[in-house]
């Protein structure tokens, strides 16, 4: 039997998965690891914890899958995307912690640039918005705020990679990254898949500070892994919204994901062509596979989903386990009225505004717990809605399903609700790890495991299906008072 290990180092925790030929799970080990806050605002992973993890979980999904190293045919990653670490080659010993995607150190460097100029500079170069979020200015911050770095960069004795070329370093000793995690830099030029020396400069970066970026799956690799005499391939890398897009099998312009997690990820597979957006959404590569031509996405979040099913629970606390919302908001028939707007964060696309603030309204001496449980539901279904009319409107791309993952899809009544607010199917797979397996069927194609991507459709198929139940008149009332709520929760927080 062929076995692929699959590595998800994600945002709280690193997993490795054991996956067979059939693309069935046969071992899992997960492990979490410290969140370090500094100050406020700032977020920092120990890029050595996060190494160690990475072993102990491979040897211990083995284990659990009753394998060995011999079984493994090749190794897949995915991962945090934005995350930074600075490293020095020759030793292996990270300079600083890992800088995390959520961190906003890097803010005022963001605020400098736009002054400057250079927003859109970097939106057309790397279809990004100039946000701390992504990674290129954290490394200006740790160039410009930690002299040991910096004399590091002039005597080229420092990498900066994301975390997937840290984890490929201390594996197999290759600095390489995959292009889809290189596209989350601000440093690599959308068109021509390499880092752009320009931007490199404005940010401060030497280009040879940077790991070699190489297609996803199908190339030249990312090396071999040596354990117990047996050299292994890590021949499958992509960020992890991208590896959850092939993971879904999105394989053609127009087909896509859903992420439903803390917030919302969606992407929507754009094939060849470069759609910059018009609303704020981002514009990403999804995978390189070989000497194909590179495939694009559009990409859109939702800050608020999951955390408000969270916010009823250790909030309000309307119910003391997050599984129990589903029959609360089943225990009447509508929201009668009720319309809650999440926006405990301020709301991003297509409002982009950050002064709104959560609203609950249209509540009666009637209104119940489940009445708010059930509005705050379709409050989820809302905000994903509202992401996909942006795409229609930005990709002229039309529909009919949607394909989605992460665990508040086990909430039937959730999908029924997205699925008459989209009209549109919702698919849920029978696996809903939908990252670490595409990581590991990008790994798995690039070792003869799996022969094409057509082969690969057939191996997670639907649990369930979600069908459109009610009216377009109906959609029409609930969409229009759900934006009449929205326009009630934005500017909310005034600036002083």
């Amino acid at each position: 039997m062929s076995l692929i290990l699959s590595i998800d180092q994600g945002t709280t925790s690193t997993r490795s998965i054991v996956f067979d030929n059939n693309g069935e799970i046969k071992g899992v080990s997960q492990v979490e690891h410290k969140q370090i806050f500094p100050q406020a605002a700032w977020v920092e992973h120990d890029p050595l914890e996060i190494k160690d993890n990475v072993f102990q979980t491979m040897r211990e999904a083995l284990s659990v899958a009753k394998a060995d190293w011999k079984d493994i045919m090749a190794i897949g990653i995915t991962n945090q995307r934005e995350t930074i670490v600075a490293w020095n080659p020759k030793t292996g010993i990270p300079y600083y912690n890992a800088i995390v995607w959520q961190c906003r150190r890097s803010a005022g460097i963001i605020d400098q640039m736009k002054r400057e100029g250079y927003a859109e500079l970097f939106h057309q170069r790397t279809g990004l918005v100039l946000d701390a979020y992504f990674s290129g200015s954290k490394i200006r911050w740790l160039i410009e705020n930690n002299a040991e770095i910096a004399a590091a960069q002039n005597r080229g004795e420092v990498i900066f990679g994301t975390i997937d070329a840290w984890i490929v370093y201390n594996l197999t000793g290759e600095l390489k990254t995959d292009v889809s995690n290189a596209s989350r830099t601000l440093l690599m030029n959308l068109r021509t898949g390499d880092w752009d020396y320009e931007l490199a400069e404005i940010l401060k970066v030497n280009i040879e500070a940077l790991p070699k970026i190489v297609p996803s799956g199908l190339g030249e690799g990312f090396g071999e892994f040596v354990v117990d005499g047996e050299k292994i391939p890590v021949s499958g890398i992509a960020g992890d919204q991208q590896a959850a897009l092939f993971g879904q099998t999105s394989f053609e312009k127009g087909e896509n994901k859903c992420t439903y997690g803390t917030g919302n990820f969606a992407l929507m597979n754009t094939g060849t062509d470069i759609i910059y957006s018009r609303n704020g959404l981002l514009t990403t590569v999804a995978w390189k596979l070989g000497k194909n031509p590179t495939v694009y996405a559009l990409e859109g979040s939702v800050f608020i989903t999951g955390a408000a099913v969270q916010w009823l629970r250790d909030g309000v606390e309307i119910i003391n386990d997050s599984s129990e919302v589903e029959e609360l908001a089943k225990s009447v028939e509508s929201s009668d009225g009720v319309v809650v707007v999440p926006a405990f964060a301020g709301l991003g696309a297509p409002y982009w505004d950050q002064t709104a603030r959560g609203l609950i309204i249209g509540i009666t001496r009637a209104t119940s717990r489940g009445h708010i449980a059930r509005a705050i539901l379709e409050g989820i279904a809302h905000q994903t809605t509202d992401l996909y009319d942006v795409f229609k409107m930005d990709s002229n791309l039309s529909f009919e399903e949607v394909r989605v993952d992460g665990g508040a899809t086990k909430n039937n009544l959730l999908m029924q609700m997205q699925a008459d607010l989209l009209n549109a199917r919702i698919v849920r797979p029978q696996n809903i790890e939908t990252t670490a397996l595409g990581a590991a069927y990008l790994a798995g194609l690039s070792v003869g495991v799996w022969n094409s991507e057509e082969e690969l459709k057939h191996l997670n198929p639907p649990d369930k299906t979600f069908t459109p139940q009610i009216a377009s008149d109906q959609r029409s009332q609930m969409r229009t008072l759900w934006k009449k709520a929205v326009e009630r929760a934005k500017n909310w927080q005034i600036n002083e």
